[in-house]
């Protein structure tokens, strides 16, 4: 039996089923959230793996809510009506820690009766951080980066080395892939990934077909703008010019098939009002959940990464705002971008929902620690000569620089430069 590596959502997951009467646990496919829900689960439902289930769900649903519980319901989205009798359930028994619900996909709500507020609390897992694969030795913790602004960190190391970077970017945080015993066999589940979710999951989601080199040729164009804040009319001309002809009905209709299976994540911008509304540059940046999807749409290799560090390092800020949000997640934060028309831009304004914040610019190597510097600084001056008009705006708790060096440290003018392969929750 595979050891269980633990997820930065379990003491979450464990906190919910003690506090409300079911949990769901959303998600991109393969990120783990089945293995998660049976640490805790006492009697598991599958609905892709047992037809039978399906035809009690039609016949007599209440057959499937007998066993001890919590009850994991996996893959709920091919039987959505399990989402109301899960809710009906929980008003009845008045009960907590009831029943999992786990889902690749978002589901269309025109299929279930009720939210289930109150009632279901909404869980997101993605693919595996660098500290749950056990690769940064977590010796610096994010929420200590806003709980003490005097934190230590000098002279603490990462294990990682820019190669490991680069090798682990283009593996992902898929849990399958780190049982595999070859580094060719790690690196290859990603392109299983998306062969499963080009050849099938973006048809079978909604029932409408769909063609699968289109699939194709819009992940190539989003990787080829990954952590920039491209236009979706520059991703759409980048297509028709480079793949094949599509019409914007048709691109918008993929993308939207794609932000529901949770392939595609896009970071919004912060807009914090310390210049005129019409200083923000609105356009979100393209990411992905997990950088090896970029990889993989791009056909590339750790090698192909050495031949290409500007690629690498748009792929490696992918990678740290995985992590981040991951991380963040944990205290209900969100992840945006600050960019306004006069060219400043931070890589990373990192909200909790107390209303702290943190600035962080990511840069692969140390040459652009000191633009990263520059821009960090000039945001929180411009942010602290505002704080006195507008009371709502408060300083941020830290300024931070995540690399792919070797050593933590703070630098004379306050900023923390920390290695990705350094951090934690």
């Amino acid at each position: 039996m595979k050891e269980y590596l633990n997820r930065c959502v379990d003491d979450e997951l464990e906190f919910y089923l003690d506090t409300i009467g079911a949990i769901s646990i959303i998600g991109p496919k393969w990120c783990g959230k089945t293995t998660t829900a049976e640490q805790f689960a006492k009697t598991v439902v599958k609905f892709q793996d047992n037809p039978n289930n399906l035809k009690w769900m039609n016949l007599d649903p209440s057959k499937l809510l007998l066993g001890e519980k919590p009850i994991l319901f996996d893959e709920w989205q091919e039987a959505p009506k399990i989402w109301d009798v899960v809710r009906n359930s929980v008003d009845k028994i008045g009960e907590d820690g009831l029943y999992i619900l786990t889902g690749s996909t978002v589901i269309d709500k025109t299929k279930i009766s009720h939210s289930g507020a109150g009632r279901i609390h909404r869980l997101v897992m993605k693919p595996m951080s660098l500290y749950e694969s056990l690769e940064s030795n977590g010796k610096i913790s994010l929420i200590d980066l806003f709980n003490n602004p005097n934190l230590d960190i000098t002279g603490i190391k990462s294990d990682l080395t820019v190669n490991d970077l680069f090798f682990a970017i283009c593996r992902g945080g898929w849990p399958a892939s780190l049982s595999k015993k070859s580094n060719k066999s790690k690196l290859s589940v990603v392109y299983s990934y998306l062969d499963a979710i080009t050849y099938n999951d973006m048809s079978s989601i909604d029932g409408v077909k769909r063609s699968q080199s289109k699939v194709e040729s819009i992940l190539k164009s989003y990787a080829r703008n990954v952590s920039s804040p491209a236009m979706d009319k520059t991703i759409l001309e980048d297509i028709n010019d480079n793949f094949e002809s599509m019409s914007y009905p048709t691109y918008n209709s993929y993308i939207e098939a794609l932000k529901k299976l949770f392939v595609i994540e896009n970071i919004g911008v912060w807009s914090p009002n310390v210049r005129s509304k019409t200083a923000i540059r609105g356009t979100p940046k393209k990411q992905f959940v997990d950088p090896s999807i970029a990889v993989a749409s791009l056909g590339l290799n750790p090698t192909g990464l050495d031949n290409d560090l500007e690629t690498a390092g748009l792929l490696f800020e992918n990678l740290c705002m995985r992590d981040l949000s991951i991380y963040a997640n944990r205290y209900g934060g969100k992840l945006t971008y600050y960019r306004d028309r006069y060219g400043l831009e931070v890589d990373c304004v990192l909200r909790l929902r107390d209303g702290r914040y943190g600035l962080i610019e990511i840069k692969l190597g140390s040459d652009e620690e000191e633009k990263a510097a520059f821009n960090l600084l000039k945001l929180s001056n411009l942010l602290k000569k505002n704080m006195k008009k507008k009371k709502y705006i408060r300083e941020p708790s830290f300024l931070a620089i995540l690399t792919g060096g070797e050593y933590a440290f703070t630098r004379e003018d306050g900023i923390k430069v920390i290695p990705i392969g350094c951090l934690k929750y």
